[in-house]
């Protein structure tokens, strides 16, 4: 492994990181977690990175706070462009080695965009089997149909274009709740703080709106 290499200007150590929820969850759960985000809903080119966002848009938390900062934005604007290179595969296998990644959740901002950059995850999903990966996705079509590897955990996130094909008796899905009393209270698991609880048993994610 080599941290030195430059993919799209990113060094491999450079290419995976943790926001303060993570560094909280790895801590807490003994497991090295971290995050792979693009830039949130459209990049300076005007590529749509959400397609698939609808009312979310509005109130994305990748759109404001951290995320605008002067030397944050420009970083997830390189990670997106970094996404459609040939080397991605390579650049993310390499960042994972780097990182000694357990747990990767990819898009804290931004996500998928296009089957091919599905498949692209995919391959790294299956070359790297000891490691799991899980993301929330509005991107629901383009999942729907799919064979994804065992270490590989969709939750669709409501909120889309489509949330008809959510089928929330059966599919691993996000909501949203102003608190969390009424989060519970509907059956859903808190993973406001502990972003783990996302892939645990309980296929019903809340999350308390912030």
């Amino acid at each position: 492994m080599d941290r030195t290499i430059l993919y799209h200007g990113l060094k491999a150590n450079q290419i995976l990181t943790q926001n303060a929820k993570l560094k909280k969850t790895s801590k807490e759960n003994n497991k090295r977690v971290f995050n792979f985000g693009i830039t949130a809903y459209k990049s300076l080119s005007g590529k749509i990175t959400c397609p698939f966002a609808d009312s979310c848009v509005k109130f994305c938390y990748a759109k404001k706070g951290a995320y605008t900062w002067g030397n944050v934005k420009p970083a997830y604007e390189k990670r997106f462009e970094l996404t459609k290179k040939d080397y991605f595969v390579e650049a993310i296998n390499n960042s994972i080695k780097v990182k000694k990644v357990d747990i990767l959740r990819i898009h804290d901002s931004g996500d998928f965009y296009s089957p091919k950059y599905i498949d692209k995850w995919l391959t790294i999903a299956n070359d790297n089997k000891e490691v799991i990966f899980y993301a929330y996705t509005k991107s629901i079509p383009l999942f729907k149909g799919l064979n994804l590897p065992n270490n590989f955990i969709i939750i669709y996130s409501e909120g889309s274009k489509v949330d008809h094909l959510i089928n929330t008796k059966k599919d691993r899905h996000a909501r949203i709740f102003n608190t969390e009393e009424e989060l519970l209270k509907s059956g859903y698991i808190n993973a406001s703080k502990n972003d783990l609880n996302a892939i645990s048993n309980n296929k019903k994610v809340g999350l308390i709106y912030h």
